[in-house]
């Protein structure tokens, strides 16, 4: 479902990534995790399309995100790292808002809507305006919109900053559920702990290179730190590279 060729952004000062390839199946948790600086938010606003690679390609589900980007962005729910609201909406108008951008069927949106807010516990704030809305709601709400669409890849940005434990214990829930739903997940973090418990493979990247990438095991294996923490294997990795 996700497929990153030979992929490299060059800012002209900075390699912010350099070559960089894998692939996320449907069905996949994939795990980005590195220093800060390391090239992860680069990666992902490439993949959402937001700056274009200096080299390489990104493939949707078949679809070159640089020859046929609104193709490839309609089925990618993305949540980037500093996400914008509109703060004078109500939680219900910007589900609307953002269900346009996509040209969700009207027919649906309400049902659609309705069923998010009550997922993400914020069904009784939906007429609420946004400014009133705590740090982790407005974070509910932004993971909530994401998916108005039915995307059939996700692609999010430190998704539990500013979550509280039952948010965070909610939204590893809900990206486990759309995981056996079969949609591919790509998600940076930099809490190792959720990255252990939540992904199937972790792609581990340093000053744009991807060092190493796998299952924990896998990892473990590569860093020569038998069955350690993930913790400790991304320490081992990064200070050797």
């Amino acid at each position: 479902m996700i497929e990153l060729n030979n992929l490299t952004k060059d800012f002209g000062t900075t390699l912010a990534v350099n070559n960089l390839s894998l692939h996320v199946d449907a069905g996949e948790i994939y795990g980005f995790i590195g220093p800060n600086g390391a090239g992860k938010t680069t990666t992902i606003r490439m993949m959402g399309g937001i700056i274009e690679p200096t080299a390489g390609s990104i493939i949707i589900d078949g679809i070159n995100m640089s020859k046929n980007p609104v193709a490839a962005k309609k089925i990618v729910g993305f949540v980037p790292d500093r996400p914008f609201l509109y703060e004078k909406l109500t939680g219900m108008e910007f589900l609307k808002f953002i269900s346009d951008l996509y040209d969700v069927n009207p027919a649906c949106l309400s049902r659609r809507a309705e069923e998010l807010l009550k997922q993400f516990a914020l069904w009784d704030w939906a007429d609420e305006i946004i400014e009133a809305y705590s740090h982790g709601m407005k974070q509910r709400l932004i993971i909530a919109a994401a998916l108005i669409h039915d995307p059939r890849v996700m692609v999010i940005d430190e998704p539990m900053v500013g979550l509280d434990p039952s948010g965070v214990r909610m939204v590893k829930d809900i990206l486990k559920g759309m995981a056996a739903r079969n949609i591919a997940i790509f998600v940076s973090t930099h809490t190792l702990s959720i990255a252990e418990d939540l992904c199937d493979r972790i792609g581990v990247i340093h000053k744009g290179i991807l060092l190493a990438q796998g299952t924990v095991a896998e990892l473990n294996f590569a860093a020569q730190t038998g069955e350690a923490k993930l913790e400790e294997v991304f320490l081992t990795l990064v200070r050797e590279a």
